[in-house]
């Protein structure tokens, strides 16, 4: 019974040995090829985007002076106020300008008394003077005809020769008043055109010169008020009560309700970019706002040194969110682009110059050159259309690796 026993357990011990071998000789299956997403290269049209960075710059830099030399009365703002188009800013004392203006009302009053006066007169003068010059020529008339009949008579001798020579001496001296009045006219005449009427000539003239030095008083008190010609903000303030203004700069102001994305760009980024061309903008300090804008300029470098170039958009800014001085980050859209198309999470690397594609289940890697890339889109050369390609350039597959299409 234990000779059986042994031979038993020997017997086990052999099966389990060579149970275990012929375990170690059985080769295992290998693991199914990765399974990845393609999508076939197709001609598109893409509307590519231009993404660049900048700081946000007022619209315009307002400087305000006057050439006023009166003291200040008020000034109303603080550097950092947030002022309107036409709030008043500050005042300057106009009391000596106010006496000025009332004499200069009264200057003219004077003057256009003055004128009509003239202009009356002017009328009257010209007819006494043609008053004086017809009664000058009938005087003429009758010493004439006085002296062709005083030389009658003294040819019949009815009268004597010192009689004719009277006459003939009244003659003269008629002639000699009519060419007076005759003069005394023409100057009369003179006077009442350059004179003129109450819409033209020398009073309206005068007229005018007294007008137009009230007006220019009234212009001068009215720019005593010292007003924001802009929407926008105080950035320096340079007046205080009591001071006179002097030729100094006595407010700065930021005009913000639009404002300017000063960006900074390459050559290779502003080839596309038109004037007029929309862009899209964030600002990390707005975190949940965005901004549309358009482009207003193409800057070249200041320095021929220099490779950088500056894109303007100008941007709608009513409720003065953006400030001047943020940075901000604009999509800026180019011009449409046509060609074969992969979509941009095709490629491989950050530099967008590979893409795996896949041929009788097998991926390859294919040397792409980008042309342009929207949001989700990038149009390529180096691929012809239909090729396939994998969907997700970070599934780690290598060259020549097996897959199996989804």
């Amino acid at each position: 019974m234990k000779r059986t026993g042994l031979w038993t357990r020997c017997l086990v011990a052999v099966c389990l040995v060579a149970t275990a071998s012929c375990a170690r000789q059985t080769p295992k299956p290998p693991p199914p090829p990765p399974s990845v997403s393609v999508t076939q290269a197709a001609e598109r049209t893409i509307h590519p985007l231009v993404v660049l960075s900048g700081l946000i710059a007022p619209l315009e830099n307002v400087a305000l002076t006057t050439s006023l030399q009166e003291p200040t009365d008020a000034v109303y703002v603080n550097e950092g106020d947030v002022v309107h188009r036409g709030q008043v800013l500050a005042r300057l004392d106009t009391a000596d300008l106010t006496s000025a203006a009332a004499q200069a009302a009264a200057h003219l009053q004077q003057t256009e008394y003055q004128a009509t006066l003239a202009i009356n007169q002017g009328g009257d003068q010209v007819r006494y003077a043609r008053a004086g010059l017809a009664q000058a020529e009938s005087n003429l008339r009758l010493a004439r005809v006085t002296l062709s009949r005083d030389e009658q008579l003294l040819r019949q001798g009815f009268i004597d020769q010192q009689t004719v020579d009277t006459q003939r001496t009244q003659v003269a001296v008629d002639e000699k008043a009519v060419a007076a009045a005759q003069a005394t006219l023409a100057q009369a005449i003179e006077n009442e055109q350059a004179n003129g009427t109450q819409n033209e000539g020398l009073q309206k003239a005068n007229v005018e010169q007294a007008r137009a030095a009230l007006e220019q008083i009234q212009a001068q008190i009215a720019r005593a008020v010292i007003l924001s010609p802009v929407n926008g903000i105080v950035v320096n303030r340079n007046l205080n009560p009591g001071e006179y203004p002097g030729t100094r700069q006595i407010f700065t102001l930021q005009e913000i309700d639009d404002v300017d994305a000063v960006l900074n760009a390459y050559g290779s980024q502003i080839a596309g970019i038109a004037g007029g061309a929309g862009a899209t903008l964030t600002a990390p300090a707005l975190p949940a706002r965005t901004f549309r804008g358009r482009v207003v300029a193409v800057l070249p470098p200041t320095s021929p040194a220099s490779s950088g170039f500056i894109v303007k958009v100008q941007i709608p800014n009513p409720d003065g969110a953006l400030r001047p001085g943020m940075t901000v980050t604009a999509n800026v859209e180019a011009p449409p682009v046509r060609g074969i198309a992969v979509p941009r999470t095709a490629f491989l690397d950050d530099t967008h110059q590979t893409v795996m594609t896949v041929h009788d289940g097998v991926a390859h890697v294919a040397d792409v050159t980008e042309v342009a890339e929207d949001p989700t889109y990038a149009v390529v050369t180096g691929l012809s259309a239909g090729t396939r390609v994998v969907t997700n350039g970070q599934t780690s597959l290598v060259d020549g690796q097996k897959v199996a299409v989804r």
